[in-house]
């Protein structure tokens, strides 16, 4: 498979498509790696032979010694994760030095953003929108409110200790007042944050400047999203989204990248649905179906543990990924995991208010009001384990990706016949 020169990898669903494998896998073209938002809430797994990595906020390059990895400004950023995470990863015999940088302009989480999203989410019941309590949307409501705390703050004591007390004096009554949560003194706060920026002060940099270097000195880049593009906070099933832009635009404003050195977008959509949290799941399964996708497809989330809601493949969300992202190739993830079924029912529109849609209805997702259309198609009834090549496909799997492609006007190049890297067919 031959890729242009700089790539965005985007995933084309609700998220955990499977976009940590495919980055490890492309990643020996590329010699940049750059993670443009979200938090430590979403993660990637990534399987090499025996080897098993579960990464939250560093990007999947980081696998590969020679990779420059970013962490760029429109991420939110916990340094205690991101320093736990450093750990686990050398521990397991990953060089981890000189080749991960920090955007000094990416955004901070801090104790009182965990404990706001955890008295929200509780307080809210059967309204909860089903986060992961790590303080990611309370950190970027501090972005776009103006008083947020940035990575390059931890190295300006003056400036840390004045954004630390003026955030307290405002978080302090609403978590005693409005939730009964304990409050936090910003002195205990301001000296741990102080010691984070001395820890990490070496990674800091100016990440905009660095990757614009990069790409005038003609190293090629891989842009690495997290979650998938129905969660994309103006473009997914809101307000069950997540807080930052998951599409490719998000590039361009969370790493200071012009669009016109995006060459190439790669969107990674499972051979079925899935999603976490609250929200709208046209295609979701909850009967026996659903629980043998779960269980033969292991969808628990990598960072939480929590079980994945599971359904068929739902084709105008990615019909809509691929008309937000301008998608060039598809990478089909977890093909097997459809290996016993005896049909296989596609959703090819929606019924709403009897109009057909193509595409994600926006406007119905308050309501859940639509209603799945299914075309059905004939299983294999065969293994796919481990298959490296398209033409050793069941003639079934083949006329199913065939569909899929025909319907998305996207090839699917890469198609994940297991979890593992060498699990995979990559086509010409």
């Amino acid at each position: 498979m031959k890729l242009r020169k700089n790539v965005a990898v985007i995933g084309a669903q609700w998220g955990d498509e499977g976009k940590g494998k495919l980055v490890d896998l492309l990643c020996e073209e590329f010699d940049v790696v750059a993670r443009y938002q979200g938090g430590h809430n979403a993660g990637h797994t990534v399987k090499f032979a025996d080897q098993h990595f579960a990464l939250r906020l560093i990007p999947s390059g980081i696998i590969h010694r020679d990779k420059l990895c970013l962490l760029g400004n429109g991420m939110v950023i916990d340094p205690e994760a991101l320093l736990d995470e450093i750990e686990r990863l050398r521990a397991a015999g990953i060089v981890i030095e000189e080749n991960l940088k920090i955007s000094d302009a990416a955004h901070v989480i801090l104790p009182y953003h965990r404990a706001l999203d955890l008295a929200r989410e509780e307080a809210a019941g059967l309204a909860r929108i089903g986060t992961t309590g790590r303080g990611i949307g309370p950190a970027y409501e501090s972005k776009v409110a103006r008083y947020g705390i940035r990575v390059a703050d931890l190295l300006d004591p003056e400036v840390l200790k004045h954004k630390i007390e003026f955030a307290c004096a405002e978080k302090n009554p609403v978590l005693q007042i409005v939730y009964g949560r304990e409050t936090f003194d910003p002195a205990q706060l301001y000296d741990a944050y102080l010691k984070y920026g001395e820890v990490l002060a070496e990674r800091i940099t100016n990440g905009t400047v660095l990757i614009n270097d990069q790409i005038r000195a003609g190293k090629r880049v891989m842009f690495e999203g997290a979650q998938g593009m129905m969660l994309d906070i103006d473009h997914g099933t809101y307000p069950f989204v997540t807080s930052s832009n998951t599409i490719v635009g998000g590039v361009c404003t969370g790493l200071g990248v012009a669009p016109k050195h995006i060459h190439e977008v790669i969107g990674v959509a499972k051979a079925y649905t899935t999603r976490v949290g609250g929200g709208a799941f046209p295609t979701e399964l909850n009967d026996e179906q659903g629980e043998h996708l779960r269980s033969r497809g292991n969808e628990f989330g990598t960072v939480t543990g929590r079980p994945r809601r599971c359904g068929w493949l739902d084709l105008p969300v990615v019909r809509t990924a691929a008309m937000l992202n301008g998608i060039d190739t598809i990478a089909l993830t977890k093909l097997d995991v459809l290996d016993e079924f005896e049909e296989i029912p596609v959703c090819v529109e929606y019924n709403v208010h009897g109009e057909k849609w193509k595409t994600f209805p926006a406007f119905a997702v308050a309501h859940d009001d639509y209603k799945p259309v299914y075309r059905t198609f004939k299983g294999w009834k065969q293994s796919t384990v481990g298959i490296t090549s398209f033409d050793d496909l069941p003639q079934a799997a083949k006329d199913y990706i065939k569909f899929i492609e025909d319907e998305t006007e996207a090839k699917a190049s890469i198609i994940s016949t297991g979890p593992r890297r060498e699990e995979t067919i990559v086509r010409d």
